[in-house]
């Protein structure tokens, strides 16, 4: 049998590979369309997808968002261009013309780092900090995917019930307060209508106390988020991951904060160890689990 070609739809790219044995032998990636129109969508994927469809047998597709029976719903449009309610599964099966499976993102990747554990930790969960904060949870050797596919989205639990409304509608969310478009956000008092989350590190980096209270108040809203997981679901481990999460000095801070908990809140937390293609991965070896 050919391969998987594996696809990553994020807030800012889409990739696309094809995996074997754990493997990314090729990989092509184009950022992701800033359009709301659906038809600009079709067109980047068929683009990107077509060259790669003489060389595989099946699709398995990791995208941002809640995937319901293969449609993407995204909880926070603005972090996907405002694309909604988009037949995810259905345009990637018309182009290819293969069976395609379609699991959200942090979920994927959930399970490719539950791959790199030892093989007596059976509860753990990834949470990525990114242009959003989503997370995937492992319970008991299996992937919660949740009946509506919402199962995972604890960026969106609350962090400050007067915190910033959330582009999900909600006041205070996690991802409002914690994620790179929050950061950016919350810097623009300091640094000018301009700044970005990337900004606001390299001043932190420069040891600059308003951008040090801002990514403080990030770290400090995760490590709060990790601290309920743990009560909610035991979680043994968090694989932390995303362009926030693998900043310098942020998992310390994370790891910090968490350590002024009481200890039954307490867990391990770690960097996340497959890195970029940790969805491309995860929704290969998930895709080969459940065919």
């Amino acid at each position: 049998m050919k391969p998987c070609l594996t696809v990553d739809i994020g807030g800012t790219k889409i990739a696309a590979a094809i995996i074997e044995s754990g493997k990314v032998l090729r990989r092509q990636q184009i950022a992701t369309p800033s359009s709301s129109q659906p038809e600009e969508m079709d067109k980047a994927l068929e683009e990107l997808l077509t060259p790669f469809l003489d060389d595989i047998s099946t699709v398995a597709v990791a995208s941002t968002g809640i995937i319901d029976d293969g449609v993407l719903t995204a909880l926070n449009p603005l972090n996907l261009g405002g694309l909604n309610n988009y037949p995810l599964r259905a345009v990637i099966e018309k182009i290819t013309k293969k069976p395609t499976t379609v699991i959200n993102d942090a979920q994927a990747a959930a399970w490719a780092e539950y791959q790199t554990l030892e093989l007596n930790m059976v509860n753990m969960a990834f949470i990525t900090v990114s242009t959003g904060v989503g997370a995937g949870v492992v319970i008991n050797d299996d992937l919660l995917i949740g009946a509506n596919g919402i199962a995972g989205h604890a960026g969106h639990t609350l962090a400050d019930p007067n915190g910033p409304i959330c582009g999900c509608g909600r006041r205070g969310c996690v991802e409002s307060i914690a994620s790179g478009t929050a950061i950016g956000q919350a810097g623009k008092t300091y640094f000018g209508d301009n700044c970005t989350g990337e900004m606001v590190f390299k001043h932190f980096s420069q040891n600059d106390p308003n951008a040090t209270d801002i990514v403080n108040g990030s770290a400090k809203a995760i490590a709060n988020l990790i601290a309920d997981l743990k009560m909610v679901l035991d979680i043994e481990l968090v694989a932390l991951g995303g362009s926030v999460g693998l900043a310098p000095h942020y998992l310390e801070l994370v790891q910090h904060y968490l350590a002024q908990q009481p200890s039954p809140y307490q867990t391990k937390v770690q960097h996340a160890r497959c890195g970029a293609d940790a969805g491309l991965i995860g929704v290969a070896h998930w895709a080969s689990k459940i065919r």
